[in-house]
């Protein structure tokens, strides 16, 4: 794995974030010569927990789930997207598709050479994304999804928000300059305080270093129509989702505005998922980190005792 430094962290971040981190340099495609920050937690020989973020966000998303894992069992590895976090930039909106992202997230989850199952975590746009990377692994023993949608819309349309996202002009002027939506991240949350002080300015943070085009790119990601360029990778997608017979984990903020009411159609989808619903908002990280560990937990007991 062709690797380099990670950024150092300021000092309120490093006391946020302890766990180790590493960044991988991309070696073909669109991206090559950018780097992918990732924490890389755990025991190398443990099982690979594969924690993908979403929009607007970055693997620091993960930190309170990570740090609940049994270290010696697993070895948690949450990568930041292009775009976000400590990862190299895009600077452009249209630079940001989800075929693009998908081909850096394969390749770095196949420089990780893993040599045992993995399994994927993801909320929001890392549902998607995770399986999507997990595809390019030899083998995945379990998924666990939470407030995410792994399938395609019959009608797609998107909520308000991505309505608004899509308006333009107004919605350039107030995701880029305005530092939408890292700044009202705990308006949808089941409980504001969640995400607030210094986690709520560790979101912010990465604004700092540029990384002002991905929010509102990753909010127009969202299919606006049957033509739209996400359909065709998320039809991949959800029908590798589909096939899956290695256990399924669904975990659930039911307090979400964006994604909450999206668990019914999951849970009919993949009738063999355990449910948790949770009084959690869209980052239900924040508030309910047990409940995402105990799914994990489960859903690896699970593989082991069928041997998925």
């Amino acid at each position: 794995m062709p690797s380099v430094s990670p950024p150092k962290l300021p000092p309120f971040l490093a006391e946020e974030l302890p766990q180790e981190r590493r960044a991988y340099k991309l070696e073909s495609g669109p991206d090559r010569g950018k780097t992918l920050h990732f924490i890389d937690h755990g025991n190398p020989e443990g099982i690979p927990v594969i924690l993908q973020h979403g929009n607007p966000t970055w693997c620091f998303l993960w930190r309170k789930v990570i740090a609940r894992l049994d270290p010696e069992r697993f070895r948690c590895l949450a990568p930041d997207l292009l775009g976000f976090g400590l990862s190299s930039t895009l600077p452009r909106v249209s630079d940001h598709t989800l075929e693009r992202h998908l081909q850096a997230m394969r390749e770095w989850a196949e420089s990780l050479k893993l040599t045992r199952e993995a399994i994927l975590v993801g909320q929001d746009w890392g549902g998607p994304l995770a399986i999507g990377a997990g595809m390019a692994l030899p083998k995945v023993n379990g998924i666990v999804l939470g407030n995410t949608s792994v399938l395609v819309p019959k009608r797609p349309l998107g909520t308000s928000f991505h309505k608004f996202a899509r308006t333009p002009a107004v919605s350039d002027l107030v995701f880029r300059l305005g530092g939408f939506p890292q700044n009202i991240l705990g308006r949808v949350q089941g409980d504001p305080v969640s995400i607030s002080g210094n986690v709520a300015r560790a979101y912010r943070w990465p604004l700092r270093l540029g990384r002002r085009a991905g929010p509102l790119a990753l909010a127009r990601m969202v299919p606006s129509s049957p033509d739209h360029p996400s359909v065709a990778p998320l039809r991949e997608i959800e029908a590798w989702a589909r096939a899956f017979d290695g256990p399924i984990a669904l975990v659930w903020g039911e307090r979400d505005p964006i994604l909450g009411r999206a668990l019914e159609k999951h849970v009919e989808a993949f009738p063999q998922a355990s449910v948790s619903r949770t009084q959690a908002g869209h980052f239900l990280q924040e508030e309910v980190p047990d409940e995402i560990v105990l799914a994990i937990e489960k859903v690896a007991d699970r593989a082991l005792e069928t041997g998925s």
